[in-house]
């Protein structure tokens, strides 16, 4: 038998100061269960949802990023299901008219993984579950966060695939501005769509594994699906359509509830929100389109940027925005500047447990800090020294002034050294004379000597004639 065959489901909760009919704040970590609700995200008679123009604005701005034909008009749909969590037993969504149709997500190795529809709707609540308790809790505060669900075709033909997908949707939603897309959060969530190809090549019985919130759970409950639907069929038994879970103690997926069909959910549109014209709004947006992440590696790469290098920090909003404003100091030094960047600033920030998300660094300090080992006035090593300080916002040239770190490059002031080195260390000179290699330890010597602002290709140059002297 063939690989699986996988469509995935991604919702992405918008990045929004409000919910998408009312005026309530979003509910996250600090909000008491049910707290950040009203009576309109509550579902209470006689209530009428108002629409989120921001939210509007950002589903229109990811149905562009992913090249889709957006719609003429948003035109919402009431779903009907019931279940605890939601508090209208239907949800606000779109069926007839998505705000987007067709477009297509690049993935590094190459393939095109066509993107069928995204549209805009309202997320539900959620369920607690007590430890050893015979109950469930409803919290609602999540109940009418906006979220833009992506749905695929299914070409996506291994758990790595799909990875790879989820990280250029979270990438593109990020650079966007669309959503945080961080599914620690509960702001990028997946469902998976599995089937396995018979003994002929034909299509197999989709199974639909829910509410997969880390790329890591995306990929073993598609290798654990697939690996299961395989057994059913090699015992002769058909793969029932369905909707499965996924355990992460287990590490399995689990049986929820036959699946539903579209028709059960009697889609109908909803008669409280009129129709809204998209043309304007699609023009006024594309006119302002941010940078694409895939663009910007290219880009970078044009600048001289070696693949994996310009990949991580186009990928990184963060990185990308620091990257871009050092570099407008520091033009000529594209690649040192991003090495720099990726190495040395970001294990600076790790070590410290900080990360480049919400530290404001100077990046004219930066880009003037890696000017000045590029031109040789200053050694790596003591500019790594002085980093912990630039970053805070200290002038690299004043550092260096102050503490006589200027690097030093002339001959007749080095010599003098050089010569007192060799003086005090006989035994290192032997050593050079027998393994031509010992002349690292009398240049290390140097350089403590001098603290590290000596030029080293210049006191390896001096030893190298004083020793064949």
């Amino acid at each position: 038998m063939e690989g699986p065959v996988v469509g995935l489901e991604v919702h992405l909760a918008l990045r929004t100061q409000t919910k998408l009919f009312c005026g309530c704040a979003l509910g996250d970590v600090d909000v008491a269960p049910n707290e950040a609700v009203c009576p309109v995200c509550l579902g209470l008679p006689g209530t009428l949802p108002a629409l989120n123009e921001e939210a509007l604005d950002l589903a229109v701005t990811f149905a562009l990023a992913l090249g889709a034909d957006v719609a003429p008009a948003a035109v919402f749909d009431r779903k009907h299901y019931f279940y605890p969590d939601s508090p209208k037993n239907y949800q606000i969504s779109q069926h007839s008219s998505p705000v987007g149709r067709g477009g297509s997500v690049l993935l590094p190795s190459g393939k095109t993984v066509r993107i069928a529809h995204c549209h805009l709707e309202e997320d539900a609540g959620r369920l607690v579950h007590p430890p050893y308790a015979d109950h469930s809790l409803v919290d609602l505060d999540r109940a009418g966060t906006p979220l833009i669900e992506l749905v695929t075709e299914p070409d996506i033909a291994s758990p790595e695939e799909a990875r790879e997908f989820l990280e250029e949707v979270q990438a593109i939603a990020r650079a966007s501005g669309v959503s945080d897309a961080a599914p620690e959060e509960g702001k990028l969530r997946a469902d998976v769509n599995v089937s396995v190809r018979g003994e002929r090549g034909e299509l197999g019985t989709k199974v639909e594994v829910k509410n997969l919130n880390s790329f890591r759970s995306v990929q073993t409950a598609i290798s654990f699906e697939a690996k299961r639907q395989r057994q059913v069929l090699e015992e002769g038994k058909p793969v029932r359509q369905e909707t499965r879970g996924f355990n992460e103690g287990g590490q399995r997926t689990y049986t929820l509830r036959v699946k539903e069909g579209t028709e059960d959910y009697r889609y109908l549109p909803d008669p409280d929100i009129p129709a809204v014209s998209l043309s304007d709004r699609r023009a006024r947006i594309a006119a302002s389109m941010p940078e694409l992440p895939a663009a910007r590696a290219s880009r970078y790469r044009e600048l001289g940027l070696r693949d994996e290098g310009a990949r991580i920090i186009a990928y990184d909003v963060d990185m990308a925005a620091l990257f871009d404003e050092a570099l407008s100091h520091a033009p000529e030094h594209a690649q040192a500047l991003a090495n720099w960047l990726t190495a040395e600033v970001v294990g600076l920030l790790a070590a410290d447990g900080r990360s480049l998300s919400g530290t404001r660094i100077p990046a004219g300090g930066l880009a003037k800090l890696v000017e000045m080992v590029e031109d040789g006035r200053l050694s790596g090593r003591a500019a790594k020294e002085l980093l912990p300080e630039v970053i805070t916002g200290s002038d690299p040239q004043e550092l260096v002034s102050a503490r006589g770190l200027e690097q030093v490059s002339d001959e007749s002031a080095l010599l003098a050294v050089v010569d007192d080195v060799l003086a005090a260390n006989p035994q290192l000179v032997e050593r050079v004379k027998v393994n031509p290699k010992a002349l690292n330890a009398l240049l290390g010597e140097v350089m403590r000597a001098t603290r590290g602002t000596a030029k080293a290709d210049v006191v390896r140059s001096l030893l190298e004639r004083r020793l064949d002297a």
